[in-house]
């Protein structure tokens, strides 16, 4: 089994509270992220779920919470059939009211060297996916007003 590790990075105009507070509002992901849903948790233990796929065209990648740190970070291991690893976000204060966020998952390749030379296709995809997904993250905080968990 190989492993890759893929990271995005995005500055918000936004306190990193707001930020992590968009972040995690799970039923809010589908309004940054294309083509995935999630529900679940905000605690260390919790599940996660996101869908990602058009209509019934998809893959259901289940999770559990790994670290939680209100307004700075949260943590996963992917336990689903299709995406195994772990990620994180972290999200650090910048200049004024600025944060800075970052995303960044080591996903376990399935189908050995088939799954490595599928890598060199999927990887700018993902990462193309991971960071049109920040910045949309990042617009709807610096427009959202959203309640501090």
């Amino acid at each position: 089994m190989s492993t890759v590790a893929v990271h995005a990075a995005v500055t918000v105009r936004a306190a990193p509270e707001r930020v992590f507070a968009v972040l995690t509002d799970w039923p809010r992901h589908a309004e940054w992220m294309p083509f995935t849903s999630a529900r679940g948790g905000s605690e260390v233990g919790a599940h996660l779920e996101a869908w990602t796929g058009i209509g019934p065209v998809g893959f259901l990648d289940t999770m559990v919470i790994t670290d939680w740190r209100p307004g700075r970070r949260v943590a996963v291991r992917h336990t689903g059939k299709v995406v195994r690893g772990e990620a994180w976000f972290e999200v650090t204060p910048g200049a004024g009211t600025n944060s800075r966020l970052v995303w960044a998952e080591r996903v376990e390749l399935p189908f050995g060297p088939v799954g490595r030379a599928g890598w060199l296709v999927a990887g700018p995809v993902v990462r193309a996916f991971m960071g049109l997904g920040l910045r949309r993250l990042a617009r709807l905080a610096e427009r959202s007003v959203v309640p501090v968990r």
